[in-house]
């Protein structure tokens, strides 16, 4: 009953008290009534409080999985850019490490030569003496036989140095015949496992992910113990990924995790393993 119904009630209580017509049953009866209208009114509104108080909970939730949702499209953002800023510090550390060894190279160098100046202490490392050249004129030698055409760099990190060096300036078919041309000239020394991983990187620059497949399956099989397992691991899981393998990649991933858990590789592999929705451990 709304209150003008209430007000008209109240109001025939009145008129019938003041005409003399109402007995005391019937205003017992309004009262009652009248109590139960005060009752109908204090329920209503509570339930209009209550639905109020639900549409402001509604809204606050609302505005709180908006902010969550931000939050989350934020991190995911980030921890791409996080991503693309360890492979360029990875590519830097690289660089690094050839520049050192060049360092390295032109120091032995330089000793050398000076060694050559000073003479030497080891009869050893003497050479004997040749038969003097017949008819040779005061102050001429005899000189040193030409070197046969096309033959192979005598220096394997000289070699390795100039195909990494292509590398990185995005020559790739290049880098790639130096570091082949390192492998067959020079197949047991310690860079040969890194020569066959960067090739496999040049084949993944230039989106030819089963060629790259091939060369970092290569490092893990030849190459067990080398350094770059773990990178010949998670690039092959990428590899896949982008091949749309993706059970495959996500297994390949998931073995870096396993086999080298502290290593930058495994956060990198934790990080994609996320992306795709696959608990990384």
């Amino acid at each position: 009953m709304s209150r003008f119904g209430l007000g008209m009630l109240v109001l025939a209580v009145a008129a019938a008290a003041t005409s003399g017509c109402v007995s005391s049953t019937d205003i017992e009866g309004l009262r009652s009534q009248i109590s139960d209208v005060q009752r109908q009114v204090l329920t209503v509104q509570k339930q209009a409080s209550s639905k109020q108080e639900m549409e402001s909970l509604e809204t606050s939730f609302g505005k709180q999985m908006d902010s969550l949702l931000k939050t989350e499209a934020d991190m995911q953002v980030k921890l791409q850019e996080l991503s693309t800023q360890i492979e360029a510090l990875q590519s830097k550390l690289e660089d690094t490490n050839y520049r050192l060894v060049q360092l390295s190279q032109q120091i032995a160098s330089t000793n050398q030569e000076l060694k050559g100046l000073h003479g030497t202490s080891d009869p050893a490392l003497v050479p004997p003496p040749g038969p003097a050249a017949p008819n040779t004129p005061p102050g001429m030698g005899t000189p040193p036989p030409a070197a046969p055409p096309n033959a192979p760099s005598a220096d394997p990190q000289a070699l390795y140095n100039a195909a990494y060096n292509d590398y990185l300036k995005g020559n790739y078919d290049l880098a790639m015949r130096g570091f082949r041309e390192y492998l067959d000239t020079f197949p047991a020394t310690a860079l040969a496992a890194n020569a066959t991983y960067w090739i496999g990187e040049c084949h993944y620059r230039q989106r030819h992910y089963r060629q790259a497949i091939e060369q970092y399956d290569a490092v893990l099989n030849r190459y067990p113990r080398s350094d770059k397992t773990a990178s010949a691991l998670l690039k092959k899981g990428y590899a896949h990924l982008e091949l749309g393998e993706r059970a495959q990649g996500v297994v390949q991933l998931q073995h870096v995790l396993r086999q080298y858990p502290a290593s930058d590789e495994a956060n990198l592999a934790r990080q994609r393993l996320h992306e795709l929705g696959v608990d990384g451990g």
